[in-house]
């Protein structure tokens, strides 16, 4: 079997890519791979490394838009490599677990075209109710996240107001193009029940996922 992992950034694809590693994937992790490419690019003025989010800034800082069209150039690349592999490896190397980045939906309609037939593409969710989460999250460290525009401070409008402005459509965007390229979606609240694990997780790919867009009354963190 041949998973790719698509949804924004702390949703799970890293995590879950680990658990499917142990019974046998193998783990093709995106973000390594470009953070692999960028990091001589990935320094601060005094030559100091940085991780990749701090390299990226927030939408508005200086520079931003060249390192984010410098990070899809090189996720394109990634991508293309990796479904290249594919290719090549026919059916001897089945197991493949592919954990794309969020920002996988821009790398253009013929590398989406090629992961949709190459591999089983697994959407992993997220309800509305968790936007403002992922929202503190990320002005508390900010990850590489590629806005493509969408990303705009009115006049004497603080960038917290702004991000709190945009994040909800930039994740609306997403979603609608997520669901687009989707074979499977696996809801939020169904990956976190008790038990949850691998074969569960498998057995919803194979049956076709489950989406559970609002928290069941039942659960205790309703």
């Amino acid at each position: 079997m041949r998973i790719s992992l698509i949804g924004m950034a702390g949703t799970g694809k890293t995590y879950w890519s680990q658990n499917l590693s142990t019974y046998g994937f193998r783990w093709i992790c995106c973000d390594d791979l470009i953070a692999g490419r960028l990091g001589p690019a990935m320094k601060s003025t005094d030559g100091t490394p940085m991780d990749m989010g701090a390299w990226m800034g927030f939408p508005d800082s200086p520079g931003y838009e060249e390192r984010e069209a410098l990070y899809l150039e090189t996720e394109i690349r990634v991508m293309e490599e990796a479904l290249n592999m594919l290719e090549k490896a026919g059916r001897d190397d089945l197991q493949v677990v592919l954990d794309t980045t969020g920002s996988v939906i821009y790398t253009g309609k013929e590398i989406l075209g090629r992961l949709k037939r190459l591999t089983t593409v697994v959407y992993l969710e997220t309800p509305p109710e968790v936007v403002d989460g992922m929202l503190r999250a990320y002005e508390e460290e900010p990850g590489p996240v590629l806005w493509q525009g969408l990303f705009r401070r009115r006049a004497g409008e603080s960038r917290k107001a702004a991000l709190s402005r945009c994040y909800p459509a930039l994740l609306e965007y997403r979603r609608e193009r997520y669901e687009r390229y989707a074979d499977v979606t696996i809801g939020y609240y169904e990956r976190r029940k008790a038990g949850y694990g691998v074969r569960q997780f498998l057995d919803a790919v194979l049956r076709g996922g489950e989406v559970h867009s609002t928290l069941p009354p039942t659960d205790p963190r309703a």
